[in-house]
């Protein structure tokens, strides 16, 4: 595999925004990325991931960024179990406010216990972290209908609110995957390497 980590570029299809990513494999993942929406209201988000050698996630360090704001969060995973650090400059609910939009609540959590199960995470709004369980379950190489369901920490954005969520990967016919959580589904379209292609509702790579 070459070193050359490998870039990938997402143009949003549900709001004006993008999402551009350099993903290196080397024992696993190690990426970062910047992403821009205008949903809920304008803002910058970067992010950097790593996983272990099995694709499992052991840290996020991301921070969002509009007008008058600004929020950071780093979460870690040692020995199973997770942990929330957050600083928040500025006033994101000011800001929502203005915009005549409800509030964001607070970064983190204040419960990191609920959190155990869950070795992946979902940066809301960013196709690269469904590759994550992609990887890590070895979807990619399973049968069709082969279906796991895991809990994830859930990272909302801009509000960097971290909580847990059921999520199902279901295999489809072609290599692509179903993805289910909470009512909600989206059959993703892959490449080879198991990274998002097109996410109908959300995004498609350029």
């Amino acid at each position: 595999m070459s070193s050359m980590p490998k870039t990938l570029f997402w143009s949003r299809t549900d709001v004006p925004g993008a999402d551009h990513a350099f993903a290196a494999e080397r024992r696993g993942l190690a990426a970062r990325g910047t992403a821009l929406a205008v949903d809920p209201i304008a803002f910058t988000c970067r992010y950097e991931v790593h996983t272990d050698e099995r694709w499992a996630a052991e840290r996020l360090e991301v921070s969002c960024e509009g007008a008058g704001w600004l929020r950071t969060l780093r979460l870690e995973r040692a020995a199973g179990r997770w942990r929330a650090s957050t600083a928040e400059q500025g006033d994101l609910d000011a800001a929502l406010a203005a915009a005549g939009r409800p509030g964001a609540g607070l970064p983190g959590t204040e419960e990191p216990e609920r959190l155990a199960q869950a070795v992946d995470i979902d940066l809301g709004g960013s196709p690269l972290f469904n590759t994550l369980p992609v990887r890590r379950l070895g979807l990619r190489d399973a049968a069709p209908g082969t279906s796991h369901r895991i809990v994830a920490v859930w990272v909302l954005v801009p509000s960097l609110q971290v909580l847990p969520v059921e999520q199902t990967y279901t295999v489809l016919e072609g290599g692509g995957v179903r993805f289910a959580s909470e009512g909600f589904s989206a059959d993703l379209t892959l490449d080879a390497d198991g990274y998002v292609v097109h996410y109908p509702g959300l995004a498609d790579r350029r």
